[in-house]
Order: C-alpha cells, then structure tokens, then sequence
C-alpha cells in the first residue's frame, strides 16, 4: 500500500496534485483535533514506520506512540488499537520480535524486517521526515501565538476554533478536481495576504 492518502494530506507531490503542494507551502493540511483519516497512516505504512523506528532501539508499544507523538509535535499520536495491532503482525511475520517484560513487550527488528526496510527505505524516510517537517511547522505556530491565551482568551479561543474549521474544510476537499485546487488555492494566498496585513 502506498503513502498517498496520508502523504496527500501533508501536502506531497503525489498523482499530480502538486497544486495542492504549492497551495499549502509545502506543508499541506491537517484533519481536525479528533484524529480523522487525514491524520491516519495505512496498515502497511504504519508497520514501515515502527521499523523504522525499531531499527533505531527496541520499544515497548507505548514508548512508539510517544515517539511519533514527540516526532509530529502532537500531530501524528497512533491509538494503542492502531500500534499493538501492527506490531503483532509485524512480529507474526517475522520483521520483529518481542520479548516479554513483565506486562509488557519490548519488540526489535529482525534482520528480515531490516532487509524489508531497506528496500523501502525512501517511503519509510518521506514519512518520518514529513512528520518532523509537520512537528516543526506546529511549534513555529505554539510559539507565535504564545501568550495569546492569557492575554484575550476569548480571541485565543476563536483563533482555534477558525483554525479547526479551515482543516476540516481542507480535509475534506482532498482529491479534488484541478479547477477547484487552484480555486482553494486563490482564496488561501488572499487570505494569507490579510493576515500579513496584521490589521492595519
């Protein structure tokens, strides 16, 4: 299975959606605070992804979670129904193995789960990079409106509110036709220019 819909939604250059890609900055959209689809990566991305990060040291389940949570500034936080499932799968088809701790497992790759990541390792690296873009871009964000809460609440609470709103309205234009991607893409850079007008 291929990264698109998770990399679509980050904005990459994909199936000729570039306009999107030149739209968003580079950085593409997010899906709402509620971890939709757009957030989500596929089955067969997600496994590529923990051994990736396997092949880095061994982890409990958990530990993967907040990996990618740290990673992606918040951005990416796979469920335990998503993590545990995988990497069973991963250790039932030999790319890791886990070995019993207690309660918990600690799971490793395997030398055919490093000859698997080899042979992906550009998609393994488009996505760990992309989300580390993504956690960047998020902390840039933090920081600029640090202080916002304290100062007006109720301002700090209306920019949040118009910000989930333009990711889920952009989550939902995904796979869009050409004619509207540019259409999003015209009312994107005049409302950029508005904010950088900074109200004077």
């Amino acid at each position: 299975m291929k990264a698109y819909h998770f990399l679509h939604a980050i904005g990459r250059r994909r199936h000729g959606l570039h306009g999107f890609s030149r739209a968003f900055g580079g950085g593409g959209f997010m899906g709402g605070d509620g971890m939709p689809p757009g957030r989500k990566l596929g089955s067969a991305e997600l496994q590529l992804v923990l051994l990736a990060l396997l092949a880095e040291q061994p982890a409990h389940g958990y530990e993967l979670i907040k990996i990618l949570e740290e990673r992606s500034a918040g951005f990416y936080t796979p469920s335990p129904g998503m993590i545990y499932p995988a990497l069973t799968y991963l250790d039932e088809i030999g790319h890791a193995v886990a070995t019993p701790e207690g309660n918990r497992k600690l799971y490793a790759i395997t030398e055919t789960g490093r000859a698997h990541l080899a042979a992906n390792k550009d998609q393994a690296d488009m996505i760990l990079s992309a989300l580390t873009r993504i956690g960047g871009r998020m902390a840039d964000i933090r920081e600029a409106f640090s202080g916002l809460q304290d100062a007006d609440p109720d301002a700090a609470d209306d920019l949040h509110h118009a910000r989930h709103a333009l990711k889920h309205a952009l989550y939902h234009s995904r796979g869009c036709a050409p004619e509207e991607a540019r259409r999003i893409a015209r009312i994107l850079k005049a409302a950029t220019a508005e904010i950088l007008k900074k109200g004077n």
